[in-house]
């Protein structure tokens, strides 16, 4: 008799968590797409019948026909079948077109290397540009280029950049007043080193500039870049292995930056992404934890001394990470980031109402 009541108790237990379950997770949901400026969340692609197994690392661009993201998927990271997937928003209220692979890490029938970390980024008067990298990892890896003429529905041939330029290593670059396009970069091979590389003609030549930092005091990557247009400074943040975002700044576009200091922002070894908002403001993804990849958060600043936390994307248990983040011309933001490495989630945020 004890063992029925027993077995009767648990058999309860378990459709009272299979019920309260839901009703938690529907709970969160509400929270986060409730909170003020949040416009929308979305998958890029379903989770059911996705293109590869894994994905990460997107990016975004606005386009003369609609928002263009592109990742890079595969089996699994560091797989030499990962190549780099596209797929296009044409308006708020129309759905994502299915995936397409645009570039692989293909040298010969014998041999494939992975595509890493694509770029996207449409130059004033320019085609749109595709940075990203293949090799076997990090540390041997080379930069590539391919160009769009039509908004990324067709590509041209890929092109490697020079040896020791890799372009924006992850985050978008920005163009400087004399048209020069400005990228933050960074290498592995010799310890996490910050780079800035610019380029005058869209590519085809390159100025490097850096290291920056010292990676035994600061192991630093993937810097983002911002202007405070009180001062006209850039200010780059940059991911470290130091638990907290670093930053440097330039006073003359870029040419020469500053020592390499802390910022009060924790940073878990994880990507992070920004952009100069129209007004003036500065708005920042980041994981505000020195562990995990979740939460995913926004915060803002107009100085770039305080920096206040906005927006909660996800606090689940999971890897939400690798964000990146655009403002487009009507003044909405946009934001894309890996979503447990299955799929990419779309966000779009009205920062007139932040």
């Amino acid at each position: 008799m004890k063992t029925i009541d027993l077995l009767s108790v648990s058999f309860l237990v378990a459709i009272l968590c299979s019920i309260s379950a839901p009703a938690k997770d529907k709970e969160w949901k509400i929270i986060i797409e409730h909170q003020r400026g949040y416009q929308l969340g979305e998958f890029i692609y379903p989770l059911e019948g996705r293109p590869t197994p894994e994905c990460h690392a997107s990016t975004l661009v606005e386009t003369g026909d609609g928002i263009l993201a592109a990742w890079f998927g595969g089996t699994e990271e560091k797989n030499e079948d990962v190549g780099i997937w596209t797929a296009r928003k044409k308006s708020i209220d129309r759905p994502w077109s299915p995936p397409r692979e645009v570039a692989d890490g293909v040298q010969n029938d014998a041999l494939r290397y992975p595509c890493w970390n694509p770029v996207l980024f449409k130059p004033k008067g320019g085609p749109v540009m595709l940075f990203y990298k293949v090799g076997p990892n990090p540390r041997e890896w080379w930069g590539m280029l391919k160009t769009s003429k039509d908004d990324g529905h067709t590509w041209s041939k890929s092109v490697r950049l020079p040896d020791g330029i890799w372009g924006p290593i992850k985050n978008k670059p920005i163009q400087l007043p004399n048209g020069d396009i400005l990228c933050g970069s960074s290498s592995e091979d010799h310890g996490w080193r910050v780079f800035f590389q610019i380029t005058a003609d869209m590519g085809k030549t390159w100025e490097s500039v850096g290291p920056v930092n010292d990676p035994e005091k600061f192991a630093a990557i993937q810097p983002t870049l911002l202007r405070y247009k009180k001062d006209g400074r850039l200010e780059a943040l940059c991911r470290s292995k130091q638990g907290v975002i670093v930053k440097t700044t330039s006073i003359d576009e870029g040419k020469t930056w500053s020592k390499m200091k802390k910022t009060k922002l924790p940073n878990p070894n994880s990507g992070i992404d920004g952009v100069t908002l129209q007004d003036g403001r500065q708005l920042l993804v980041y994981n505000h934890t020195n562990k995990g990849r979740s939460p995913l958060n926004v915060a803002m600043t107009k100085y770039g001394k305080r920096w206040k936390k906005i927006l909660l994307l996800e606090d689940q248990a999971g890897e939400y990470s690798y964000p990146a983040v655009i403002q487009t011309t009507d003044g909405l933001v946009h934001i894309t980031y890996t979503w447990n490495r299955e799929t990419i989630k779309y966000v779009i945020v009205d920062p007139s109402r932040l």
